[in-house]
């Protein structure tokens, strides 16, 4: 398997005996180079010294020597400084596009590391490196958590960027999405982030020191505001308690005002939802939100501490919806703040990164460290990823050792991508 001998090359996870050349010449590996994972040879600027003078160049990796004829090397200018072709099987000698012959060494991968390789691919237990993991080093894993971390946060940086390009450039209109997003809590997630799109925020800014109209405009441009969006039987209280035709007549005035269309209604997620987590309770209070002036960029990026953004973050409903929780639908009062638990969410996955994401782009490295210092701050999640990797032994004291876990799992674990893990690193190159 090419890929494990690339692994097998890359950690100088190497076979004690001398390693020679197809032509007896003697090899020793300084440097196996830099790996590279787009088009050209496999590792960059490697060092290895062959019968003691020392070459500079690149190192190609093969699981058969032909494989170098069947790939084209032989005619592209690209492989012409490949030092070394390295090879499972050298079944041939191979030439580059100059017609110099390359020094070639049979490199085989150690039998103990296909054996764990394929341990780690074939087992049913989750994570399939659980065996080790009670015996990592704290450093092992506090390098390795702090990178998977900072992994997340770019992604999610890329993620902000991305919405911000689509947005005309707008961060401020980027936030709005990205914390209109989260406040789907993943059922409606994708939903809530198309609604912040149809909104158009330079037509609500007129009107923002009116919370009826805004909310008028959030409800509205979220399809909720047609009459069929109601169950038949709530559609008479809804009629006649007053609240949803007034902010109906209100959308419609300003629908045609600034030229606004509303969204599918079908595209909300009610089945399997907490009525506290209906779309309408959630733009309510987002509108609430907005209307105090609490979700503006440049609010975010004054906090410094967690308490801070707790409070700009907290929000709650209009008086209507203290006793409904869908037009026409009587409920006993609550004022429905976001619970302790929203909050957190919210800080970790839309301010942290935000903050992250506009420290990357302004080259302020004092945002980007402050965002590391409020996960620091933060509880870890608590959800079902969680309390796997602590069955499994690993500590999780705060939400950048969840946030790590959760990278961990989702772009290593799930994709059985244990080469480029670091704890697959251990497990693999432990003897049993």
């Amino acid at each position: 398997m090419e890929q494990l001998l690339h692994y097998t090359w890359k950690h100088k996870m190497l076979p004690l005996t001398d390693l020679l050349t197809t032509d007896g010449r003697r090899v020793e590996i300084i440097d196996p180079g830099l790996h590279n994972r787009n088009a050209g040879p496999d590792f960059f600027n490697a060092k290895v010294k062959i019968d003691g003078t020392l070459w500079v160049g690149n190192v190609e990796i093969h699981d058969r020597a032909s494989d170098w004829y069947q790939h084209g090397h032989d005619r592209d200018p690209r492989y012409d400084n490949v030092v070394l072709h390295v090879c499972e099987t050298v079944d041939r000698d191979v030439q580059n596009s100059v017609g110099h012959y390359l020094p070639q060494l049979q490199l085989s991968v150690p039998q103990h590391i296909r054996d764990n390789y394929d341990e780690l691919q074939k087992t049913d237990q989750y994570p399939p490196c659980y065996k080790i993991i009670p015996d990592l080093t704290r450093l092992t894993v506090h390098s390795w958590m702090a990178a998977l971390q900072t992994e997340r946060l770019e992604r999610k940086t890329e993620d902000i960027r991305r919405r911000a390009e689509q947005c005309g450039g707008s961060w401020e209109d980027a936030y709005f999405v990205t914390l209109a997003r989260n406040y789907g809590f993943s059922i409606n997630s994708d939903t809530f982030e198309q609604w912040a799109r149809n909104v158009p925020l330079k037509a609500v800014d007129h009107h923002r020191d009116d919370l009826f109209q805004v909310e008028a405009i959030f409800m509205g441009q979220a399809g909720l505001l047609e009459l069929d969006t109601i169950p038949k039987h709530y559609q008479q209280d809804a009629l006649n308690d007053g609240y949803f035709a007034r902010l109906r007549n209100e959308y419609q005035y300003l629908a045609h005002k600034f030229g606004m269309q509303p969204m599918d209604a079908a595209q909300w997620n009610f089945l399997r939802l907490r009525p506290q987590n209906f779309p309408h309770i959630r733009l309510s209070q987002l509108a609430n939100l907005y209307y105090q002036r609490k979700a503006g960029l440049s609010q975010l990026l004054e906090c410094t501490t967690v308490d801070q953004l707790k409070t700009l973050l907290s929000s709650h409903v209009t008086p209507y919806w203290e006793t409904h929780y869908t037009f026409g639908s009587l409920s006993a009062k609550n004022e429905k703040h976001l619970s302790y638990g929203s909050l957190n969410l919210l800080i970790i996955n839309t301010a942290i990164p935000v903050l992250f994401a506009v420290g990357r782009h302004r080259q302020k490295e004092e945002l980007c460290d402050r965002a590391f210092d409020l996960l620091e701050q933060l509880k870890p999640e608590n959800n079902h990823i969680i309390r796997m990797w602590q069955q499994c032994g690993l500590p999780v004291k705060s939400a950048g050792d969840s946030q790590a876990l959760i990278q961990l799992k989702r772009e290593y674990c799930d994709r059985r991508d244990c080469l480029r893990c670091r704890f697959g690193y251990e497990y693999l190159r432990a003897s049993r």
